[in-house]
Parts: C-alpha cells; sequence; structure tokens
C-alpha cells in the first residue's frame, strides 16, 4: 500500500528539469554521433547531467545506451558531437578524467583466480587519492568474501565487486552499464540499496538499464534512447504520466451522474460508461478531484478501481513510435 501511495504522489510531482534542479550541469552531450560500418549506433545525442543526480539511460537492447556512456567515459570516440566532464574531453583529458570518473562495464570480468582483497588493492594503487579498500568492501557488504577467489564469487558479490572497483578511485562520477542484468529479484534490490548509498556518498551516477522497474526506482531523470536516437528525457514520473496513459479511475456511483461534470474537472481527458461502470482517465490528483465531485452532488462511489500508467507504459509506447522524437527540456539538454 505504502508502495503505491508514494507511486501516486511521485506523479504529481512538476517535471525536473535542469532550472529546479538547482545543481550545476557537470557532464554534457551534444550532437553526438557514432556509426559501425553501416549502423548508426547513436544518431544526434543530445544531454546534459546535474551534480549528485541518479541519470538514467533506457531503451532497448542495442539502442545505442552502451555507446553513448563509452563515449562520455572516454573509451570510444565519437563520430562527431562532442561531450564534456567537468568541462574536459574525454579523449584529450583522459589522464584527468580518470581520477574523477568510475566504471563498471556491462561486460568485465577479473582473472579467476584473483583474491577480492588483491582485486581492489591493485585498483586502487592506480590513484593518488583512492578510498580505504576495507571500508568500501564493508559498506558493500562483501568484507567477509574479501579473501575469496573472484571464480567463487556468486553473481550478486560480483557485481558488487564491480561496484567496488568503480568506486575505489574515490570518484565524482560513477557509470553504472546494466548492473543488474542477470540478479534474481532480491540481489537486485540489494543493489539498488548500494546505488542509492553511492548517490548518497555524493557521487552522480549514470545509470544504463532496460529495466523500467530500476529506473523508475533510482533515476532522478532518464533519457530514453532508441535506434540510436533520443526519443524522450525527463522524470520517471513524468515520462509515466504524459506517455504511459495517465491515471484510469473506475467506480459505480450510487445515484445518477452527469458525464459533463465529470469532464470538466481538470485533468480529465474522458469519461466512458461500461454497464453501471463509470471510467473516468486523466493525469494529475484525479481520484481525489473525481470523489469530490461526487460528494459536492451527493453520491457515493463504490468498487473504486485505479490504475496508473508506469514507466515501462511510456517505454512501450515510445519504442513503438519510431519516428517520434519529443524533446522534454528542447534547447537545455
Amino acid at each position: 500500500m505504502a508502495d503505491k501511495e508514494n507511486s501516486m504522489a511521485d506523479e504529481n510531482k512538476p517535471s525536473l528539469t535542469m532550472e529546479n534542479l538547482n545543481q550545476k550541469i557537470i557532464i554534457s552531450v551534444d550532437r553526438l554521433s557514432k556509426r559501425y560500418g553501416s549502423l548508426m549506433a547513436v544518431d544526434d545525442v543530445s544531454f546534459s547531467i546535474a551534480e549528485g543526480e541518479i541519470f538514467g539511460i533506457i531503451g532497448p537492447n542495442g539502442a545505442g545506451k552502451t555507446t553513448t556512456v563509452e563515449c562520455i567515459s572516454g573509451l570510444r570516440a565519437p563520430e562527431s558531437g562532442s561531450t564534456a566532464v567537468y568541462g574536459l574531453s574525454p579523449r584529450q583529458n583522459r589522464d584527468k578524467l580518470r581520477r574523477i570518473v568510475g566504471v563498471q562495464l556491462q561486460e568485465s570480468s577479473l582473472p579467476p583466480r584473483i583474491k577480492v582483497q588483491e582485486a581492489l588493492d591493485l585498483f586502487a594503487s592506480f590513484y593518488p587519492d583512492p578510498l580505504d579498500p576495507n571500508e568500501l568492501l564493508e559498506s558493500l557488504g562483501i568484507s567477509e568474501k574479501r579473501n575469496a577467489q573472484f571464480k567463487k564469487l556468486s553473481g550478486g558479490q560480483k557485481q558488487r565487486l564491480s561496484i567496488a572497483l568503480a568506486l575505489v578511485g574515490n570518484p565524482k562520477i560513477a557509470i553504472l552499464d546494466e548492473l543488474t542484468t542477470g540478479l534474481d529479484p532480491e540481489a537486485r534490490r540489494e543493489t539498488w540499496g548500494l546505488i542509492e548509498r553511492i548517490r548518497d556518498r555524493g557521487v552522480t551516477v549514470i545509470l544504463v538499464t532496460h529495466y523500467m522497474d530500476e529506473a523508475e526506482r533510482l533515476c532522478d531523470r532518464v533519457a530514453l534512447i532508441n535506434h540510436g536516437k533520443l526519443i524522450a528525457l525527463d522524470t520517471p514520473a513524468a515520462l509515466a504520466t504524459n506517455e504511459g496513459g495517465g491515471v484510469r479511475m473506475q467506480f459505480v456511483p450510487s445515484g445518477s451522474v452527469d458525464d459533463k461534470v465529470l469532464a470538466a474537472l481538470p485533468g480529465v481527458t474522458s469519461v466512458e460508461r461500461r454497464g453501471s461502470r463509470v471510467i473516468v482517465a486523466g493525469s494529475g490528483d484525479l481520484t481525489t478531484r473525481v470523489l469530490y465531485a461526487l460528494l459536492k452532488i451527493g453520491v457515493n462511489a463504490s468498487d473504486v478501481q485505479v490504475k496508473s500508467g508506469n514507466l515501462e507504459d511510456a517505454f512501450v509506447k515510445l519504442t513503438k513510435t519510431d519516428d517520434k522524437t519529443i524533446k522534454v527540456e528542447a534547447g537545455k539538454q
């Protein structure tokens, strides 16, 4: 019940733009394009990320998400366009960026016999001001595995080690690519908690995922990429409300109700009848408005059912419409 109430509250939040984030921009992506042969993996993508955000990059498999973050981190050179991290070029200032950007790649591995502590100590040695590896293992809940070999770790433990390796350099930015793929539900939720704690440490997080529940739970804003193009950029709640079908409320009225009364309410987009049931669709705090309107005319509502659109609904809708491009923050990305 609490989750449902929180979800409904989120739907009424204002759209999170650069202005009301009230934080400085630290990452800028401007008309980024990257081609592999005849495939345009990233096609004219632009957005910006504010300090302290958990910024999600979502999209179907093969949409161009990983290529985008690889260009941001300097692992790949773009075909055209530019990226800047704290004003630095990822390609021209790679040594400086390595000190402030930690990356957990979608596909990475370690020598099977290397021990957890050995791997962390090795990575820590690359940085001038690393975090304490022992404290990091403790905070990530794998301190008891410090002497375990990599090959003997479970999937969840390997993911936690990947996070530790990305953070041990004490970065200002963490790029986490498909972090929870292959994990069971319990391990996924534990990992979500870890990501939130990373942000609490003051780290800006770029989270690449194709799990909509993950993006909805963690991200302040999301960029939806499909076929290499940016097709939506907003908060998960705003996308769910604006593109996910909004809110649908069904009820059985105790007396006669004029559809025009309900249709005139703010945020209402349609009113339908199915037998004795009334179905009202719209956005915002729809349920409260409808119930208050019924109260004013002396009508009670029974068997009330409310369904809200979610980020997955928006994702399906937007990725089905290939030629639709939404610039939610046009000119401010």
